[in-house]
């Protein structure tokens, strides 16, 4: 059995068109099918119930199978292809969306089989993800790895801009519009994995142990700033997270329709791009590790704004700066696992990344969504800014190593140190 892994001939491979560009592409055209189909089945739910908790509920449909399948998902992705394996995932959501398509043209799509497909969809992702970012390595050089995640995070947000916004428009045109573009897109997507050359060399495959299938666990257990790290995201975005109830705000409060729920959604997505551009040219020259904490700490700020924002330009606002200050724990995060973490454990370690992503974004939507059963919306997400503040002051506590990491471009020159050793 192959798989992809960074050998002395993959980290010939450099920032170029054809390998990278490829591959920032297809990781661009898949998030905007989600997306786009996001945006269709939250408003497709809402609209057919006009319930919080249930609209609440869709993330967590979509964060049970990442959750009960990361132990797995890492064990496969460091033992079988992982580019085949992400492969057949764009193939399978492309054809969970053609099922939302012909449903939707007959006529017979109901809140239920939304549910169904949404869990289909989050256990197909819950094995993508992981095997998409454990395949960069194979692509970029690994002293390259600080730019190569910070623009594949750029791939993320440029389709997060693209994706609500053109779900929304394509909406008010009728859902089977989205999921027919969203089809494409998957499509389009798998081709370009496909015709990605990435250097495989055998391996040996890993025993089906207890041991094994832990190791990745136990690995960032071991690195205090690793964990650190990806514990502080994961509480930001959990508890400031208001993706979830942007079709209230969108509906009752900003009074605005499909359409502006689509600009609602791309405007953290807009500021994370701007984020992500200004880093690749102009990287981190200080401390990462406080770095971190600032772009925490201005999350919870921006987050408090919309809460309490009545108009939809203020909103916007708060929003975008939302989003530019949340990529810079993405790249920080992104760039210590990729850089600390050995490419034959690479797949378990970004399996448990991706959980931890999976439960800031999907299990953050059910708690908005529960919390605003109880509170209303928008004392939720005021809650949700106050606490994302405190958490990271608990957290600069609790790991004080953490602000202290050094900056991005000496990671990575130490990283190409190493590999020359």
């Amino acid at each position: 059995m192959t798989r992809a892994v960074s050998s002395p001939s993959a980290r010939r491979f450099r920032l170029r068109a054809g390998t990278f560009q490829r591959f920032w592409c297809a990781r661009a055209l898949a998030s905007i099918a989600f997306q786009m189909l996001t945006v269709a089945m939250g408003w497709q739910v809402y609209a057919l119930t006009h319930d919080v908790f249930v609209l609440g509920l869709m993330g967590l449909s979509q964060f049970l199978p990442m959750f009960l399948l990361t132990l797995v998902v890492g064990h496969v992705a460091d033992r079988y292809n992982r580019k085949r394996i992400a492969l057949a995932c764009l193939l399978l959501e492309a054809a969970l969306a053609l099922v939302f398509l012909l449903s939707s043209l007959g006529g017979w799509l109901t809140v239920p089989m939304i549910f169904v497909l949404a869990v289909l969809l989050g256990a197909t992702r819950a094995f993508e993800a992981p095997c998409l970012t454990a395949l960069l390595p194979s692509v970029v050089r690994r002293e390259k790895l600080a730019r190569a995640t910070t623009l594949a995070s750029s791939a993320k947000q440029a389709s997060q801009i693209l994706g609500p916004a053109l779900g929304g428009l394509l909406y008010a045109r009728g859902a089977s519009l989205v999921y027919f573009i969203s089809v494409l897109a998957f499509v389009c997507a798998a081709v370009l994995i496909q015709s990605l050359r990435v250097r495989s060399v055998p391996v040996k495959p890993l025993p089906v142990t207890l041991a094994a299938v832990f190791s990745g666990v136990a690995f960032i257990w071991s690195e205090p700033d690793m964990l650190g790290a990806l514990s502080l995201d994961l509480l930001a975005v959990l508890f400031g997270g208001a993706t979830a109830l942007l079709p209230i705000f969108a509906s009752d409060v900003l009074r605005t329709g499909p359409l502006g729920l689509g600009v609602l959604r791309s405007a953290p997505a807009v500021g994370a791009l701007l984020g992500s551009l200004w880093m690749s040219w102009f990287p981190l020259r200080k401390r990462a590790g406080a770095a971190m904490f600032a772009g925490v700490i201005a999350f919870g700020a921006a987050t408090i704004v919309f809460a309490l924002s009545h108009r939809f330009v203020l909103s916007l606002g708060a929003l975008t700066l939302l989003g530019a200050a949340d990529v810079i724990s993405v790249v920080v995060r992104m760039t210590l696992v990729q850089l600390r973490t050995p490419d034959e454990m690479l797949g378990r370690v970004s399996a448990i990344n991706s959980l931890f992503v999976g439960t800031s974004n999907q299990l953050g939507e059910f708690e908005s969504g529960l919390t605003a059963g109880w509170w209303g919306a928008r004392t939720a997400v005021l809650a949700g800014g106050v606490a994302t503040i405190a958490v990271a002051l608990l957290w600069m506590r609790i790991f004080p190593e953490l602000a202290r990491v050094p900056p991005l471009e000496k990671q990575r020159a130490d990283a190409a140190e190493l590999q020359k050793a």
